[in-house]
Parts: structure tokens; C-alpha cells; sequence
């Protein structure tokens, strides 16, 4: 799914999955398992516009609400988590647990959070400390020393929507490209406070409108924070970004992971990233005992450092300052809050008001304490039946696989070989992970929100870096159960399908098979696809990045992902913005191939449909993916969305279906149609 929610190769980006029928700005719908008809437009010829045949009466009659964005067909699933968290996190505070427990934990975090006269009385005081400290530096050497007390955890390199952290830099730490049975750090592009490096550097109208408004929006926060003339350092601390931006990577070329492979020794920064005083850097990170590091934008690095030499002193303690400001908005006074919705949610997204005060702090909970609610929350809602159904269904899409791969005419008997390999090795983790992360060292207080969240994000990152050389536990989650999404881990060459995913209406025990395969079935597809996209193939069955390739397999390989690059790149949302069909390849690789493996599984389940509504068993199959990528999105955060994110909009996905054959035959689609291929046209990889 998604490859982070601020990412793992998740499956959606503002949307999922689902064939949900109403959303929460209309009256409830009759319970349906199966097909929603009512969300049809049968005026709509499938071989026309599938997506608006599966969709049209739903995308019609349904309005955004005031705070979201978007809306999908899996809002309504969502907003059912955040509320059984919300219930959760309420029965914890009420339980009156043990001091230091997780439980207490829980209770004081969320309650600290959601005291907004507590907050507002203190004002500025929680960030006057670091403020100070900031003003303090003296001279480049201690804005070096400054820059990596900065440092976090807070980037994932393969599952992010894009790699950008509010830091100079950022941390991930995960097994090694080479030796994966060890955690190895590397280390991120960074610096830049809007979603990617287009936004400095794009010159259509949009993006300079953008622009505009996020320099009053800088100057705005600097001057509630008492800064003097915040206009001209707003200036300034958009003209250091705009230089750091143009340092950076693009997102289409951090698809190619071959380029992230550059191992640096510690001592290997000073000549090939000079400018920064990397001895105190990293004694700032508390990364001085570390020897090796995986630099995955090298000309970043080499870009930044130079910036940390060549920029004023003052504006570099600007954007120090503008960037904690910015980070730690939400646990200060009322007005930083919303000067930073007002921008960040009115202008790059669309949404006209927050979301609840108690959904947000179900967010923070979920973001440093997720895996204490999840505990509960898999007991609560994930019996062990349901987590029996969803580990037969996967077991058969990978059975279906493992067919697919065998029936294979272009590809070598030792490329066979090693992809079986990595299906064999596959670990699937349903529901909930097999052991629970440890929050001991995250010390909460009731009555300090600031220093909650600080000391929250420092525990993660002293976790993160504690890992470092050590074994791999290769069952590791990446999500919590209370997640709606799902994930593919290549550098464990495993899966996590959290519990939130797995109910109905994704799977639904009274839903036809062709449905259930057609919905929850194609992100099962998906997911498992990814382990042989153009990342997951770099992979090995023990997660090493090596070629087990032959290379006429591998230049078929290429040709036929390339041919689907090629055709993304011919859809338009906007007139002006085009889909980048190699910045969201390996999504629309794991598309084709999921439906294409959730079909096979369907058919071997030998599960006939009964006709509804007069569709056909094909049919309700095709019609329940179709309707997985519903949505309506407000124009600025569909515009992020294509320039930020890894998966293409919802509207492209449904028209995976034009590679699939059966489709064609299920609808009768016929030459002249618009999503109409010749059969040599159609993309087929696995």
C-alpha cells in the first residue's frame, strides 16, 4: 500500500482499497457484501473509462469534507480504526495503570495532548530552551555540532512518499544491502520543509503561487515566534532551501536503488562531502562510533555540506529555528497550530479545516505508542478466525504465484530458480507482529505535550541507532495493527497485512469469492508483486541487493517494464502534469501483476459467483478492483500526489485492467474503445 503516512511499498498514497458504499458526509447505505451496483455508471462503457463505470454514481453523489483532502473507499475503514483506537486509548486512561507502563504511557501522552488550556498557558516556554540554544552558536563548527543533535529516525528510503525530512539530513536504519543479516544506517537527502525538491524548482504557475505563499507562511511563523523582521529571514531561509533542493535527487531516480548503493566510511566524509565539520556532526547524532554508513544521494551530501560552508551563519540558525518551530506546531499555542494548517493543509492540500483535536491525538499515539493500543486492538478485533481465513487466501495468491513463474516462457530455468526462491522465503506476518516494539526508554509526562512528542521522537531515533551491527530480526513489523494499509519489505523479503486491512468489507466471509479475490485479493496480489517489481527483483531471497538474473531475462524484464512505463507516461491528470511513469513504475508493475495473480488464485479456488445484478463471476472480480481505487481529490493534493508519490491516482490504477486479458473477454471490449490495447500491446511481466 501506501509507502508512508507522515511509505515499504505500500499499496495506496491518498487512497486503499474497499468497496465501501458511503462515506461520511451521506446517510448510510444498506449493508452489502459484495459489489456495490449503486456506485456504477452504467452509462459508462467499461472498454470506455472503467474506473468511472465502476465508480461514477459514487464519485457523483459523494462531496469532500471540509477536512479531509480526499476522499477513497477506504475513508469510512479508516475512520473506523482512528474511533476503535480512540475507544481504546480511552479504556487505558480509565484503567488507572502502573506508573512507567505502557498502559500509563498511552493515557498520559494523549491526555497531555488533548489539554489545549495547558498547552496555550505555557505558550512559548517549551521551545524557548532550544530556541536559546540555537541563537547560541557561535561559529560553524558548533552549527555542525547543532545540525546533527537534529538528526532522527525519521525516513523510511523505500516506502516513503518522498524523501524529504525537515532535518539536514535523515536516518534509516534497516539490514544492510550486502550483508542483510545486520542493521546498517543510511543516511537521507534532507533539508527542505515543502513535499519535494519540485516545489523550489518548478516554474508553472502553480508551483510559483506555492512558493509565494510559503514565504508569507515562514514569515508568519517566524514572527509569532518574536523573531525580528521575519520577512527578510523568511526570504533567506527559502533561498538556503531552494539551494539545498536543487541538491537533490529526484524521485525517479530514487527509484533506481542501484544508485543508493555507496557505502562511505566515516572518515570518507570530509573529502567527499566537504564543507561540514563532520567529526562534530556526528558526535551531535551520536554516530561517532559508527565506521560505516550507506550514503544513498551522495551529490546531496556533497551539495549540503558545501551550502553549510558557503550560507551565513544566521541563516542557517534561521532555518534551525524555523524548521522546530514548524516540526513541534502542533503542541504550541493556537495560533502556530493554525498558521501551519492555514499553509500546510489549506494550501498544499486542499482541506478547508483540522481534523478533530482527538483524531490528531490518536495520530501521535499511533506514531510513538502504536504497538501498546495494538496489543489490545488485536485482541479485540482480530479473532484468531479471521487471521486463519486471511492466511489461506494468501497462501493460495502465493501458490497462484509460484504457477504463474513456472508458466513463464521467456525466463531461464536459474532465474526461475531464484524467484521461486524468494516466494519460498516469504514471511507473511497477518494481524499483528510476533513480537512488540519496547517503549521503556520514552519518558511521558501528563502535563508536558511538547516534551512528550521531543522525547517521544528522540527515544524512537536512540532505539534506531541502538540497533546498528546488530542481527536482523527478519519478522519485524513496520506497521501497527490498527493500520488500514499493507507492506512489502524487501530487505526481509517480507509482507505485513495489519489487522485493520483484513476485515469487511476487504475481505468479507459473506461476500463471493470473485469479490473477495477482485478486493482484498489484488492488494494480497499486490503486495506479493512487489517482491519482483523493479525494486524487489534487485533482491535476493535473503534480502541481499544482488543480480540473480540471467541477462536476457533481465533485458526482457526491462523492455516489458519499460513499455509500462511508457504507457503511464501518456495519462494527464492535469494539462500542464503528466503521470511519471518511471517515478511510479514499480507500483503499476505490482498492479499488473496482482490483478493478474488474484485472478488465478480466484478461478483455483473454484468459487462461482452467483450473477448480481446481472454481472457475470468475471465481472464482479474485475468491478470489486475497480471499485478498490474510488476517490475524490481536492486539485492541490492530487497535484502532490503526482509530483510526490510513488503510485499513481486512483483513477490510473482501475485502468490496470487494459493489460489483463480476461477483462477484455469479461466486458466484450472491443478495438475503437478508449482503454482498448491489441493483444501485442498489452503489458505482461509475471
Amino acid at each position: 500500500m501506501k509507502r508512508y503516512l507522515p511509505l515499504l511499498r505500500y499499496l495506496s498514497a491518498a487512497t486503499c482499497l474497499s468497496i465501501l458504499a458511503a462515506f461520511a458526509q451521506q446517510s448510510p447505505a444498506p449493508e452489502t457484501h459484495g459489489i456495490v451496483v449503486a456506485n456504477l455508471d452504467r452509462s459508462v462503457k467499461p472498454g470506455d473509462d472503467f474506473y468511472r463505470f465502476a465508480n461514477g454514481d459514487w464519485i457523483k453523489r459523494t462531496e469532500i469534507p471540509p477536512d479531509r483532502a480526499a476522499v477513497d473507499v477506504f475513508t469510512k475503514l479508516a475512520d473506523l480504526s482512528n474511533k476503535r483506537t480512540n475507544d481504546l486509548i480511552n479504556e487505558i486512561a480509565k484503567s488507572n495503570a502502573a506508573a512507567g507502563s505502557g498502559e500509563r504511557k498511552v493515557a498520559d501522552l494523549f491526555n497531555s495532548y488533548m489539554n489545549e488550556s495547558a498547552i496555550e498557558s505555557k505558550g512559548m516556554a517549551p521551545l524557548k530552551p532550544h530556541l536559546d540554544a540555537i541563537a547560541a552558536i557561535r561559529d560553524k563548527k558548533e552549527l555542525a555540532r547543532a545540525l546533527g543533535e537534529t538528526l532522527r529516525a525519521d525516513v523510511d528510503a523505500l516506502n516513503n512518499t518522498n524523501y524529504h525530512t525537515e532535518n539536514i539530513f535523515g536516518l534509516w536504519v534497516a539490514p544492510g544491502f550486502h550483508d542483510s543479516d545486520h542493521y546498517l544506517p543510511y543516511l537521507m537527502q534532507g533539508g527542505i520543509q515543502l513535499p519535494d525538491r519540485e516545489y523550489y524548482l518548478g516554474e508553472s504557475e502553480h508551483m510559483k503561487s506555492v512558493r509565494a505563499k510559503y514565504e508569507t507562511h515562514v514569515a508568519a511563523m517566524m514572527k509569532l515566534a518574536g523573531f525580528s523582521d521575519p520577512e527578510t529571514r523568511a526570504r533567506q531561509i527559502i533561498e538556503l532551501e531552494h539551494s539545498i533542493a536543487q541538491t537533490h535527487r529526484t524521485l525517479a531516480e530514487n527509484e533506481d536503488i542501484h544508485k543508493a548503493d555507496n557505502l562511505w566510511q566515516r572518515t570518507d566524509f570530509p573529502s567527499k562531502a566537504p564543507g561540514l565539520d563532520w567529526e562534530e556532526y556526528f558526535r551531535g547524532a551520536g554516530l561517532n562510533n559508527i565506521d560505516s554508513f550507506d550514503v544513498w544521494q551522495p551529490e546531496a551530501f556533497t551539495g549540503e555540506a558545501a551550502l553549510v560552508q558557503s550560507a551565513p551563519l544566521e541563516t542557517w540558525k534561521d532555518w534551525l529555528a524555523f524548521h522546530l518551530i514548524e516540526q513541534y506546531s502542533g503542541v504550541l499555542p493556537k495560533a502556530f497550530n493554525d498558521e501551519r494548517f492555514s499553509f500546510m493543509g489549506k494550501v498544499l492540500s486542499g482541506a478547508q479545516q483540522q481534523r478533530p483535536r482527538w483524531q490528531r491525538g490518536v495520530f501521535v499515539v499511533d506514531g510513538l505508542l502504536g504497538d501498546v493500543v495494538g496489543q489490545d486492538y488485536a485482541k479485540k478485533y482480530f479473532p484468531p478466525q479471521a487471521k486463519a481465513e486471511a492466511q489461506a487466501m494468501v497462501a493460495n495468491l502465493i501458490t497462484a504465484f509460484h504457477k504463474r513463474i513456472d508458466a513463464l516462457q521467456w525466463m531461464n530455468p536459474s532465474t526461475k530458480a531464484e524467484a521461486q526462491a524468494k516466494l519460498s522465503t516469504l514471511y507473511v506476518g497477518i494481524g499483528y507482529p510476533e513480537t512488540w516494539h519496547d517503549y521503556s526508554n520514552f519518558e511521558v509526562k501528563p502535563d508536558d505535550a511538547f516534551g512528550n512528542i521531543w522525547r517521544g521522537n528522540l527515544s524512537e531515533y536512540q532505539r534506531q541507532v541502538a540497533r546498528l551491527g546488530k542481527p536482523v530480526d527478519k519478522k519485524e513489523w513496520s506497521m501497527t495493527p490498527q493500520t488500514v494499509n499493507a507492506v512489502n519489505l524487501p530487505l526481509q523479503n517480507a509482507l505485513n497485512f495489519p489487522a485493520a486491512i483484513l476485515q469487511p468489507p476487504f475481505y468479507d466471509p459473506q461476500a463471493p469469492a470473485a469479490v473477495n479475490y477482485g478486493a482484498i485479493g489484488t492488494v494480497i496480489g499486490h503486495e506479493i508483486s512487489h517482491t519482483f517489481d523493479t525494486l524487489g527483483s534487485t533482491f535476493d531471497s535473503k534480502g541481499r541487493l544482488r543480480n540473480w538474473w540471467t541477462p536476457e531475462d533481465l533485458k526482457h524484464f526491462e523492455a516489458a517494464t519499460q513499455r509500462l512505463a511508457d504507457q503511464y507516461d501518456t495519462y494527464k491528470p492535469f494539462p500542464d502534469l503528466a503521470i511519471n511513469g518511471k517515478q511510479t513504475l514499480s507500483e503499476n508493475i505490482a498492479d499488473v501483476a496482482g490483478i493478474s495473480a488474484a485472478y488465478d488464485g480466484y478461478k483455483a479456488s473454484h468459487q462461482v459467483a452467483p450473477t448480481d445484478a446481472a454481472f457475470s463471476s468475471d465481472q464482479q472480480f474485475f468491478i470489486a478492483f475497480g471499485q478498490n481505487w474510488g476517490e475524490k481529490t481536492r486539485e492541490a493534493a492530487l497535484r502532490q500526489q503526482v509530483m510526490t508519490d510513488p503510485h499513481s491516482p486512483g483513477e490510473y490504477r482501475a485502468a490496470t485492467v487494459r493489460n489483463i486479458d480476461a477483462w477484455y473477454a469479461a466486458f466484450d471490449v472491443k478495438a475503437g474503445e478508449k482503454l482498448y490495447l491489441s493483444p501485442q500491446d498489452r503489458v505482461r511481466i509475471w
